[in-house]
């Protein structure tokens, strides 16, 4: 792991634009390393804990969405301190009650090694209950976006893919997402930085709110 400063203090601080660190960790789908999941966009979010009500929900709604995801070229994977088994038997109960099978991985991380790597635990808990963090890294392992949510309420799923658009949309046409923004609307240019362009722009305005034309994620 990188941030030998941050380790030395016992904490860990992520910032968008760090390499994610790399892990190897038992999980419902096998064995995974995280940099296996490179060159293509990957989604790591933790859960408090198995068999809680809103974990069930979420873990529910991203199954039923696991093709939108897909179409994105996206990988999902969960984390919780919960044990390999006990994602297991959460699983079966998903699958018996709600009829719909989750296939993306749940990694187990009882010793909160990777919770604490992430920054998703403070380095004297001794349980993830207020964790429920999530990690949007690029193809090259870079970690691009950050959200985090309380453990009494459950993440948007549609505001997942809205983002997951949106950072597809950005690298792909080099230009900035708005507020609001969603697929097909219109992007804006980055501000010019030159004197001249900004003395001969039309408008107050022109110069550094631009579009840059409709994106999409490709």
């Amino acid at each position: 792991m990188d941030t030998q400063e941050n380790e030395s203090r016992g904490t860990r601080v992520l910032r968008i634009g760090d390499l994610a660190p790399d892990f190897e960790a038992r999980s419902t789908i096998g064995p995974v390393k995280l940099s296996a999941f490179r060159e293509r966009w990957l989604i790591l979010f933790s859960h408090p804990a198995d068999f809680t009500p809103v974990c069930t929900t979420e873990f529910v709604e991203l199954a039923r969405q696991a093709d939108e995801f897909e179409k994105r070229e996206c990988n999902l994977m969960a984390l919780s301190v919960d044990s390999l088994f006990s994602h297991f038997a959460w699983l079966r109960m998903i699958r018996d009650r709600f009829d719909i099978e989750v296939r993306f991985p749940i990694v187990e991380d009882p010793t909160l090694v990777i919770g604490r790597a992430f920054g998703m635990v403070a380095p004297k808990d001794n349980d993830s209950a207020t964790v429920r963090t999530t990690f949007f890294i690029d193809p090259t392992g870079v970690i691009r976006a950050m959200t985090c949510y309380p453990a009494n309420m459950g993440r948007s799923i549609p505001e997942m893919l809205r983002m997951l658009d949106a950072l597809q949309a950005i690298d792909a046409k080099d230009a900035l997402a708005p507020a609001n923004w969603e697929p097909g609307m219109p992007l804006l240019k980055s501000p010019t930085q030159d004197l001249d362009e900004v003395f001969s722009a039309g408008d107050q305005t022109a110069w550094f709110l631009r579009e840059a034309g409709k994106g999409s994620r490709k």
